[in-house]
């Protein structure tokens, strides 16, 4: 392979562990080529691309895309199924234990997850997960059902407290239809005699107070 190509497949490689948050690692020897073909098949109808690699190459490319974490997986003839963005992780490795399971010489030595070595068996468990559209349906019903319980929980006051207002607002207009008739406030009140305000009026005053004001003192 030419300087050229090599640079080319390293570039490629590195933006592809850059782009991949799973990818699992497996050694493919033994496999025939319509075995191969098959299993890419497979993977890529659950977003995933198969990719027989070099290791001198591959181990280039993980160091330039921070990729440290592949390098002990990397012994032996590897290829590597890169899952992408918006790829089924769970069908992946399904895909691969099963052809695994069925060729007897895919052996899968492990794999990143989101940063993380996992190894083999850690695969395996991963491909006895239910699809992922069943885990989100089962996500769903268990963000759901607390959700449930708890409206149930906030709604049962509320329907009470209605009741409680209803009642109130019944028995209210029951008293008013009993209470009797208010009478004229005008009838009821105390008349109150009038004193016209003239100066003669006002000098008479002033002396009855003169007056008042004398024979408590003589007294």
């Amino acid at each position: 392979m030419q300087k050229e190509d090599k640079e080319r497949v390293v570039a490629e490689l590195t933006e592809k562990l850059r782009n991949s948050e799973t990818m699992i690692v497996a050694d493919y020897r033994g496999l025939t080529m319509p075995q191969i073909d098959a299993l890419r098949g497979r993977l890529i109808e659950n977003g995933a691309r198969f990719t027989v690699v070099k290791n001198t190459l591959t181990r280039r490319a993980a160091q330039e895309a921070g990729a440290d974490a592949l390098l002990a997986l990397l012994e032996g003839p590897s290829a590597i199924a890169f899952v992408e963005a918006d790829g089924d992780a769970v069908a992946v490795a399904k895909a691969l234990a099963d052809s695994a399971r069925d060729t007897k010489v895919l052996e899968i030595r492990g794999g990143v997850m989101q940063g993380r070595v996992i190894s083999g068996a850690d695969v395996e468990e991963l491909a006895k997960l239910p699809p992922l559209d069943v885990l989100r349906g089962q996500v769903i019903g268990a963000i759901i059902a607390p959700l449930t319980s708890l409206l149930g929980l906030v709604n049962a006051p509320l329907q009470n407290l209605y009741g409680l207002i209803d009642a109130r607002i019944e028995q209210l207009q029951a008293d008013g239809d009993q209470v009797p008739a208010t009478t004229d406030t005008a009838d009821e009140a105390p008349a109150v005699e009038e004193v016209p305000d003239t100066p003669e009026a006002a000098a008479e005053e002033t002396t009855q107070e003169s007056q008042e004001e004398e024979a408590d003192g003589s007294s």
